[in-house]
């Protein structure tokens, strides 16, 4: 199919009804597809229930709305089967899921690597593991491009290592990262490998198998659906060996004064009442995603990109962090102005009808690898268009003159 940006942009409820809006904050959130707000609208006004509760129509319906979702997420994931899909409030409580249920199985001096890339999801739940376990946490470098340093990668990945839990792009510099290195090395020791895709699965369809990975971790509001909804995949056989996260109803086999039994995944891993709305319009979503041509999308992207990235480079002073290469990055443009604060230039950017995001990003330890604290950050989507660059390069140049 063709994707002309003009009825792309459209299709999304909030940037039909702000055409003056220049909307560069994808990274963080995602606008809402109208078929999945419709999806939602839908479910909660002729199927609404609780699901594995009840057996009268309503709740018969809402089960298989639900389940139909799970499907859908699984395909979009292309995973072997829908019981490997767990359904979560975000990525965030996927990658708790597993530093808690996985690093159960854990022990002292077992080893986990992650990334100094890395957002503080990905980061702050392996810290809390190793005071909890006594694991040994590790950390991969950064180039100064902000890619992964992966040169003494035996090194790291060692007999000891038993996972490796890693972004799949970055949320501040966009840098994609060698997945199939960092598979093949894992591999050699037994490693699992956890990849976080809340920055790679906004820009299509995944493939766990092919990835060669054991777990995936999205959220919904970053892929164009609703907010507090998220996946994590899992491999079957790992996550029948893993305890669950958080219990309560809906997550047990049997519960008697003596002892409990848990369920099979993926009931297992949600206690109490999902995200069941939200899941169905993710699910919408998902398949107006894998309906799309993302060659020719990433072909775009990565155009708005190069545009964005000359455009930053003409203005004095300014510093560019991650790749230069738009083919090494996903659509994410960070940068820093010596003596202005993201925060001020966001603000002045705003009266531009310009958003963007402003300040850590939730990834501290590489920003100060990077030599930053702050940094301003614009993040393109599907339905950005040459505008939206121009406008935020007419923006800046306005806010250096005010600010400065």
């Amino acid at each position: 199919m063709s994707v002309a940006p003009a009825s792309l942009r459209d299709e999304f409820p909030l940037l039909a009804a702000a055409p003056q809006l220049h909307y560069l904050d994808s990274a963080a959130t995602a606008q809402i597809h109208r078929l999945a707000l419709d999806a939602v609208v839908c479910h909660e006004t002729t199927c609404r229930a609780n699901v594995s509760r009840g057996t009268y129509r309503l709740a018969e319906a809402a089960d298989l709305a639900y389940e139909q979702a799970r499907q859908t997420a699984a395909r979009f994931l292309n995973a072997s089967s829908a019981d490997e899909v767990i359904f979560t409030s975000g990525a965030t409580a996927a990658l708790n899921l597993v530093a808690h249920s996985f690093g159960g199985t854990l022990k002292a001096g077992d080893r986990v690597l992650i990334s100094v890339a890395e957002h503080h999801s990905n980061f702050v739940p392996w810290q809390m593991l190793r005071e909890r376990t006594g694991i040994e946490l590790a950390l991969i470098p950064v180039l100064a491009s902000g890619q992964l340093d992966l040169a003494h990668l035996s090194e790291l990945i060692d007999s000891n290592c038993r996972l490796v839990a890693v972004t799949q792009c970055s949320n501040v510099t966009g840098a994609w990262t060698d997945v199939a290195t960092l598979v093949a090395a894992a591999r050699k020791v037994g490693a699992k490998v956890l990849l976080d895709g809340a920055q790679g699965a906004q820009h299509g369809p995944q493939d766990v198998r092919a990835l060669g990975i054991d777990f995936y971790a999205f959220s919904g509001h970053k892929c164009f659906g609703p907010g507090g909804v998220g996946v994590l995949w899992g491999r079957g056989e790992l996550l029948a060996a893993m305890p669950p996260f958080l219990t309560g109803g809906g997550m047990i086999a049997e519960v008697t004064p003596a002892e409990t039994t848990w369920a099979p995944p993926p009931q297992r891993f949600e206690a109490g009442t999902p995200p069941i709305a939200q899941a169905v319009g993710l699910a919408a979503a998902l398949e107006w995603m894998m309906s799309l041509d993302w060659l020719q999308i990433h072909a775009r992207e990565n155009r708005l990109c190069e545009l964005l990235i000359e455009g930053l480079q003409r203005i004095p002073g300014l510093r560019l962090l991650g790749p230069e290469a738009s083919a090494e990055r996903a659509p994410i443009v960070s940068f820093e102005i010596p003596g202005l604060h993201p925060h001020d230039i966001c603000q002045v950017l705003d009266a531009h009808n310009l958003a963007l995001r402003g300040g850590h990003h939730c990834a501290q330890p590489l920003l100060a690898a990077l030599g930053a604290e702050v940094c301003t950050r614009a993040s393109i989507a599907l339905y950005s268009d040459e505008a939206d660059i121009e406008a935020l390069l007419d923006g800046l140049r306005f806010a250096l003159q005010e600010l400065t």
